[in-house]
């Protein structure tokens, strides 16, 4: 049977697979990049939810995986020569796990190389911006009555939906006819930006046809509908 006894995080969240790869996550847009893609891949994992609500992302065991106690973090019993590996980091993890099966991924080099830019594009501005319109849109923020913040990341916030909506024109996915990990990093944060988040209106989404149209067809992926919900809330 593998040993996971090195990694303290599994002594908090037990394997009951300990030869599966391990996802310890909550379903938020950064927690599900990684259950969407390992749905779609097809690759045997076991997930642990890591409950941000309880503030447990901030415990010593998930900090010794993650030191940026933030979600999701893996270990995959099976890494590189057959040795375990833990990872934090989901742009990391996305890229770790497209390299590891050759899937979700072009196999071209240029193309490949185009479809990093589009993981860190959500990494670097989608994902932080987004997530400060929820916070000064749904959060505390909106108690602030000097509304230039929220209004500073709604502009912001309609200039990347642009950049994502010429990005689609005569596209079906952001890489072409090819679903890959820029559009598993990108669709949950798009997702939650017009609902959870409520800021359709805000943003003014229904501007950016071509986007609406790209998340709606992500979003009927049986895969990602099922990695939406991985790890279930307790």
């Amino acid at each position: 049977m593998t040993d996971l006894s090195a990694f303290p995080i599994a002594k908090r969240w037990p394997a009951k697979h300990p030869d599966r790869l391990q996802l310890y996550a909550w379903p938020t847009p950064n927690g599900v990049k990684i259950s969407i893609a390992l749905e779609e891949i097809g690759l045997p994992y076991e997930p642990h939810p890591v409950d941000i609500g309880k503030n447990e992302s901030w415990t010593p065991e998930f900090l010794s995986l993650n030191p940026n106690g933030k979600i999701p973090a893996i270990i995959d019993p099976n890494g590189p020569g057959g040795k375990p590996i833990g990872l934090f980091e989901s742009g990391a993890i996305l890229l770790y796990l497209s390299d590891k099966t050759g899937k979700l991924i072009p196999a071209d080099s240029i193309r490949r190389y185009e479809t990093i830019q589009w993981v860190f594009f959500q990494m670097a501005a989608i994902g932080p911006i987004f997530g400060q319109v929820g916070f000064f849109n749904k959060f505390a923020g909106r108690e602030i009555a000097d509304k230039r913040p929220l209004e500073r990341y709604r502009d912001e916030s309609r200039r990347l939906i642009g950049v994502l909506e010429t990005r689609l024109k005569g596209r079906q996915w952001i890489m072409d006819d090819e679903f890959t990990i820029a559009d598993v990093a990108t669709l949950g944060w798009v997702r939650n930006l017009i609902g959870f988040y409520e800021a359709r209106d805000l943003v003014g989404f229904d501007d950016f046809p071509g986007v609406a149209a790209w998340l709606e067809r992500g979003l009927a992926r049986p895969a990602v509908q099922r990695g939406l919900t991985i790890p279930a809330r307790g």
